[in-house]
């Protein structure tokens, strides 16, 4: 298969997955299954739910409709043009073995499609958490387009030959694929966290759609926003009356133990905090949070927060804000919504396995 062939199948699977979620939304409130394609994912999804209690229907769905977004042919097309040139259609494909987290549905989804595209071989080891969406999107693109079967490989044994890694955990994983993947051409990611820096003028539809970029996955994601910062004099707990409407986080038996959690941990060491109902807000510098807690800090300048997000690059992920001042911000709202560009640690996968093709 070519570039174009390969960007074309992928462009193809954003299509079915749209009209997937169509049929979901203006369906008799059952997942889709007439169609054997439907079936093939609805019975994907329907054992993600079954194995896994973090994810739930609705962030399922969020993970689908952004990479039916990303999808989208004008941006496929776009992505392309950047490295069609350089691609080499190698009659003997570079093996890459893809080491993926388990932390929100289908978050490897961006190397799988990276893989495919630059013409290398896909060497899939699953989490356990999320062990069915990826399989079942691989098989809808085998077959359609039958030639990439032999490109794509699902493997529990990482000692399978391989000749490049990308491997995501957490900071004590990461130390473990450093050793163990050192002489190998790797990328290795490590945890990373996103923040939020509000100027104060934010309208309550903003502050709402932040609301999506804190709560969407319960806040398990490094895109999941779980720190803010706020100018001096700014009252944090004026943001709950916008959050209402993730109330619904307090159903899910994991997310509430956590809260329930942290909230007796803060009580008994006397550490003051703040209630929305559903989430609780530390006055802390630290960029990551536990599940169920956000951090925040005052600033008295902008240009301090700038200088303290450059100085801490390599441990952020998002920057969520209006203000035009910080470099590579992003709306509120869109934190889980990634595009093709939006590369994870922002290293270019591309240009990585474009110098490994053979």
């Amino acid at each position: 298969m070519t570039t174009i062939e390969r960007a074309n199948a992928f462009i193809r699977l954003g299509s079915f997955l749209d009209a997937y979620l169509q049929r979901m939304r203006t369906g008799p409130g059952e997942l889709p299954g007439a169609d054997p394609d439907d079936a093939l994912l609805t019975s994907a999804i329907r054992s993600t739910l079954n194995s896994n209690p973090w994810f739930i229907l609705p962030n399922v769905v969020l993970s689908l409709q952004s990479i039916a977004c990303s999808l989208d042919e004008e941006e496929v097309v776009s992505f392309v043009q950047i490295y069609i040139n350089d691609v080499k259609e190698a009659k003997d494909p570079a093996s890459v073995c893809v080491i993926m987290a388990g932390n929100i549905p289908l978050v490897g989804f961006h190397d799988f499609f990276c893989v495919l595209l630059s013409g290398n071989r896909f060497i899939g080891k699953l989490s356990q958490d999320d062990r069915h969406l990826l399989p079942a999107l691989a098989r809808l693109l085998i077959r359609w387009f039958p030639d990439l079967e032999r490109l794509i490989i699902f493997s529990e044994d990482v000692r399978t030959s391989f000749d490049a890694v990308i491997a995501t955990g957490s900071n004590n994983s990461s130390r473990y694929f450093e050793y163990y993947f050192s002489k190998y051409p790797h990328i290795i990611r490590k945890s990373r966290n996103s923040v939020a820096v509000l100027d104060g003028t934010e309208t309550p539809d903003e502050l709402k759609q932040l609301g999506a970029d804190v709560f969407s996955h319960f806040g398990r994601g490094c895109r999941s926003v779980s720190q803010i910062f706020v100018p001096a004099g700014y009252e944090p707990e004026s943001i709950f009356p916008c959050w209402t409407s993730y109330q619904y986080v307090m159903d899910h038996h994991k997310y509430r133990n956590n809260y329930d959690y942290q909230k007796s941990v803060l009580i008994i060491n006397d550490i003051s905090f703040l209630d929305s109902g559903q989430i609780l807000l530390i006055r802390n510098t630290a960029f990551s949070s536990p599940v169920a807690v956000m951090h925040f800090d005052f600033y008295d300048d902008l240009s301090e927060v700038a200088t303290l997000l450059r100085s801490n690059y390599d441990r952020i992920q998002c920057i969520v804000s209006k203000n035009p001042a910080l470099h590579d911000r992003i709306p509120f709202g869109k934190a889980q919504q990634p595009s093709l560009f939006d590369f994870a640690d922002r290293i270019d996968t591309m240009r990585f396995l474009i110098l490994r093709s053979k």
